[in-house]
């Protein structure tokens, strides 16, 4: 019998739902459930595949091709279990659905209303996943009191009925705001966020109080009372020193207990071992390394937010600590990069797209070759580094790429058309820019004997991609004349995949996201391997 948990937010958003969500995922795969965790976007986009980084943060792209919210992320993180298209949805998505059914007649006339059309196409979202797994956790984007969560929070009421106590459970996840005037944590806030949600003719079960500090058994004495939920079910969520600490510290105050003790479930005791012993590699590192990542989204740092997680998972695998150096890549077209990359014991140049910020990710590429420091360019990264070769290694001044205009040294251009499961995808120039790149999982052929083959210890992989340009193969005999080895090919042959200087300490450049598949108890072969050769480094400097 699968029993869905379904996570609202109050008073402000990035209150960390998602975290919550992925956290009590992994609390329930440590007492021996299995679950499966989904997002419902109140945005009207379609997807976040549109969308500024800088805006919404990383568009996290599933296995089946799916561009996705962040906390997609974090659930893959958190649990292990690969996220898919079917995980995501948004208001964008659910009204397309409804008024395609309506241009085809499937309503038989009928008005189309918000209820019962877009609650009905909801609610068989959220149900779809019944039987899929013991438990089905259900984020609902936004904050509660925002009219574009309403159609959400009425289909979850209609299912919540319809499910009874026995097999659903709502979480509120809220805020207890620290007014330093008088030196108190104020709890009117959730109490009218809950006042609002049940308004909607939800009740919560469970209260998730954000804070950052200790709450004071008064406090949540005088939430269990005016939110008529129970004491010990007013859980405190506060600041943890690292997100990989969360599952531990919602463990310590009884999260999990609760959501079992409402499904009237056997409290079997969890294994948190695989948490324990992240935290004390995270806690206790025995040195510790400097990566800038140069990009052009630095001012959010959720724009990288797998990025970042990933290069802890290399931290951990090695057991340092990564601190990371973010630097807007426009400050090299202006500076010399040596005045900010001169301490620094790795460069990663990651995704991206458009033409601003390239010069200085071109120097960074250039700073990394010629001073043997490790770089790691992915995607757009990996771009950029083989144009730089093809400058100053092939003396192909005007060396380019077809985004940023014409060019008569296409280095990079933009793919026309590809083959995904035997079949061939097309895409035009001035087709729609949503959904039409390379998305989704490929797979990729390594060269025996080369460093990435090393790291994965294999030559065959999948890895999953968000691009529309590609490197020209065109050029890849010259490059390897100059030292720029195709170390990765698609099975084709047709598709650069990976690069890397065979003469070189660490520099790769892959054009995938491998960040994508890193987790903190399985961290990718290549983030390892990159933080390893960064130790190195800086035993060197």
């Amino acid at each position: 019998m699968t029993r869905f948990i379904f996570i609202t937010g109050g008073v402000v958003s990035s209150l960390g739902k998602g975290l919550a969500s992925a956290a009590l995922g992994a609390l329930l795969q440590a007492r021996g459930h299995s679950v499966r965790l989904c997002k419902l976007d109140p945005y009207l986009n379609v997807d976040p595949g549109t969308m500024s980084p800088t805006q919404h943060g990383e568009v996290f792209v599933t296995d089946d091709g799916a561009e996705t919210d962040l906390d997609l992320g974090h659930y893959e993180r958190f649990t292990g279990r690969p996220t898919v298209k079917a995980d995501n949805i948004t208001t964008g998505q659910i009204y397309t659905k409804v008024l395609s059914k309506e241009r085809k007649g499937e309503y038989l006339g009928a008005t189309i209303q918000v209820i019962p059309h877009i609650t009905d196409e909801i609610k068989s979202f959220v149900m779809t996943k019944d039987g899929t797994a013991d438990f089905v956790l259900c984020e609902i984007g936004g904050t509660v009191g925002d009219i574009e969560c309403l159609p959400f929070l009425e289909a979850i009421r209609q299912l919540g009925n319809e499910l009874r106590e026995e097999r659903s459970l709502f979480i509120h996840l809220t805020l207890l705001p620290y007014i330093s005037t008088s030196g108190e944590l104020k709890t009117k806030p959730t109490q009218h966020s809950v006042k609002e949600l049940m308004s909607a003719g939800i009740r919560p079960q469970i209260l998730l109080c954000r804070a950052d500090r200790p709450i004071e058994i008064g406090d949540r004495k005088k939430i269990s009372l005016f939110c008529n939920i129970p004491y010990e079910r007013v859980i405190p969520a506060l600041d943890a020193s690292n997100i990989y600490e969360v599952p531990l510290t919602y463990h310590a105050e009884g999260l999990d207990d609760q959501v079992l003790a409402c499904f009237k479930m056997e409290d079997t005791k969890p294994d948190m071992t695989v948490w324990d012993n992240i935290m004390r590699r995270i806690n206790y590192p025995e040195s510790e390394v400097n990566i800038a990542v140069v990009g052009k989204y630095t001012s959010l740092s959720d724009s990288y937010k797998s990025l970042n997680e990933a290069l802890v998972h290399g931290g951990i695998a090695n057991n340092v600590k990564v601190n990371l150096k973010y630097i807007d890549a426009t400050t090299f077209e202006e500076s010399n990069p040596a005045d900010y990359l001169h301490d620094v014991h790795g460069i990663l140049v990651p995704g991206g797209f458009g033409e601003r910020g390239t010069e200085g990710k071109i120097l960074s590429a250039k700073f990394a070759r010629e001073r043997d420091v490790p770089y790691f360019g992915i995607c757009f990264g990996m771009q950029m580094a083989v144009i730089e070769a093809s400058r100053n290694l092939l003396g192909l001044e005007k060396a380019s790429s077809t985004e940023f205009g014409p060019t008569t040294e296409p280095v990079v251009g933009m793919m026309t058309e590809w083959v995904k499961d035997n079949q061939k995808e097309e895409r035009k120039s001035d087709g729609d820019l949503g959904g039409t790149m390379r998305l989704g999982a490929y797979d990729a052929v390594l060269k025996k004997g080369s460093k990435v083959a090393q790291a994965y210890g294999s030559t065959e992989i999948s890895e999953r991609h968000r691009h529309r340009y590609e490197v020209n193969i065109n050029y890849k005999d010259r490059l390897e004349q100059q030292g720029l080895i195709f170390s990765g090919m698609s099975p084709d042959g047709k598709l650069p995949e990976i690069v890397e200087y065979a003469d070189h300490p660490w520099f790769i450049g892959v054009q995938f996201h491998p960040e994508l598949k890193s987790k903190p108890f399985d961290p990718h072969p290549l983030f390892v391997s990159f933080i390893e050769a960064a130790v190195h480094q800086s035993r060197l400097v």
